[in-house]
């Protein structure tokens, strides 16, 4: 059976984002539910089972329409995606080793490590998932 591509560019990247995202929404809502319990911080008023649902979602729906847009502005659009992600993920981890979350010290260490987590999990999912999906024939085939 021949395989028929439906997808345009636009909706192919847009998916793929969205796609991704959900990935990401499932493995930051576990290290969330696994960082919580271990440690045992409980403050839930900045990032919280709403707040990672929604903005993990939202977020990676950009990332996918950024994506579309940098490979569709030039040739090395890919690699300038791949780069300008990778460095933004080391710098909002490096901002978020900075975060006072609280003057007790063990609370803000603990938030930090939770802040931590989020940022490299989606900064992974947007700098290799994205792209690495993208291209995949398989995905494609079988998810889109």
């Amino acid at each position: 059976m021949e395989y028929e591509n439906f997808q345009t560019p636009f909706s192919k990247a847009f998916l793929t984002g969205l796609f991704v995202g959900i990935i990401s929404t499932f493995i930051c809502l576990t290290y969330n539910l696994v960082y919580r319990t271990e440690t045992g911080f409980m403050p839930t008023d900045i990032i919280n089972v709403a707040s990672i649902i929604f903005g993990v979602n939202i977020l990676f729906i950009v990332i996918g329409l950024i994506y579309f847009a940098l490979t569709k502005a030039s040739a090395k659009g890919e690699l300038v995606f791949i780069i300008l992600f990778s460095l933004l993920t080391v710098f909002l981890a490096w901002q978020a080793e900075g975060v006072n979350r609280s003057v007790n010290h063990e609370m803000t260490v603990q938030f930090r490590g939770l802040l931590l987590g989020v940022i490299i999990i989606m900064g992974i999912g947007a700098s290799f998932l994205v792209p690495f999906l993208f291209h995949n024939k398989k995905f494609e085939r079988n998810v889109l």
